[in-house]
């Protein structure tokens, strides 16, 4: 099994992250921070949360959030396919707003009359 305390080390001295920083934007103390480095088993969310604080992607290292890459990169190409999708969705909205618009004429005409 991989050494999670280890590769997050690893890669916060790499990013030059000081540990000051990274305990204060995690809420935890510098001690807290030191002893997860010795920690094997350190929780997902805690790992995705640093990588996010120091910009780097544990997907490389841990095992364990390659499904997570996974998932990302199936919602890339959603968003993706959305945005062919985007002219009909805009198309849709001025057809709407022009309707709206000549039943806004239609009642002030009406009142008027």
């Amino acid at each position: 099994m991989q050494h999670r305390g280890e590769i997050i080390k690893l890669a916060v001295y790499k990013s030059g992250f000081s540990i000051t920083e990274l305990a204060k934007r995690i809420g935890k103390s510098r001690r807290w921070v030191y002893l997860m480095f010795e920690n094997n088993s350190v929780s997902l969310d805690v790992i995705l949360q640093i990588g996010n604080i120091i910009h780097h992607n544990f997907t490389k290292e841990i095992e364990e959030l390659y499904p997570i890459k996974r998932t990302l990169i199936n919602s890339i190409s959603d968003f993706q396919s959305t945005e062919v999708s985007n002219d009909y969705w805009k198309n849709k909205y001025l057809k709407l707003l022009e309707e709206y618009n000549t039943l806004l004429k239609e009642r002030r005409n009406s009142t008027e009359n």
